[in-house]
């Protein structure tokens, strides 16, 4: 058996479930609130936060937490057609180094502001967003996209010329920001296309059906032809 504990606008939690969809296995969502996790979460996962992946059967009780630590796992699961790294080593490196910026650097420079503000501030009921610290998060924003719009016009993908964890932590982390109308597409064209691509994937529609009580996300959010 096969669990995933998840909150559903959590970035690495949407990464964990695209690697899981990829590679085509099956597996059952179970929401973990990230701010207040219960008790019994706890004990399983040391971390505390989702994502954590809990795969038990009679032969074995394996916990993986985080979206790199899931993610890899599942890179490592034999697959001739689902692949989640290239086979060229210099790609590989690429997709890894990637998936590090966005869990790092564009987490504290862009997530840290804006999610923080829009969404946990409205859910836990701490007040209104403060506009300076969302100015702060979009002018971050604008940098990371200029550069992945960069990227994007010389390669197929992230990382090179094929799909790889690059795409996968980007996609987790962007589709957080589209739910909450954060992206104006229109000035981002060269982007635009490849989260199109990556929108009708079979492992990314699932995550277009998330709905967040008291967060409305816009009409373009679940739309492929946006």
């Amino acid at each position: 058996m096969r669990t995933l504990y998840h909150w559903p606008l959590d970035p690495a939690s949407r990464q964990a479930r695209i690697a899981l969809g990829e590679k085509k296995l099956k597996f059952k969502l179970i929401p973990v609130v990230p701010w207040a996790p219960e008790t019994d979460f706890m004990h399983l996962c040391v971390e505390g936060v989702p994502p954590c992946l809990h795969e038990h059967d009679s032969s074995k009780n394996l916990v993986i937490a985080s979206a790199r630590g899931i993610c890899e796992y599942l890179a490592d699961i034999p697959s001739a057609k689902h692949k989640l790294l290239a086979e060229d080593i210099r790609e590989r490196a690429e997709a890894r180094r990637l998936a590090h910026w966005f869990d790092g650097k564009f987490s504290a420079e862009v997530n840290a502001y804006i999610l923080s503000e829009r969404l946990e501030k409205t859910l836990t009921g701490q007040g209104a967003p403060d506009p300076a610290e969302l100015r702060t998060g979009r002018e971050f924003l604008k940098f990371h996209l200029e550069y992945l719009s960069w990227l994007l016009q010389q390669r197929d993908w992230l990382a090179g010329r094929t799909f790889s964890l690059a795409d996968i932590a980007a996609g987790a982390h962007i589709s957080c920001l589209d739910y909450l109308g954060e992206i104006q597409w229109e000035n981002w064209p060269t982007l635009k296309e490849w989260y199109q691509k990556l929108k009708s994937r079979p492992s990314f529609r699932p995550l277009l059906k998330d709905i967040i009580p008291g967060l409305r996300s816009p009409r373009h959010y679940a739309d492929l032809d946006f």
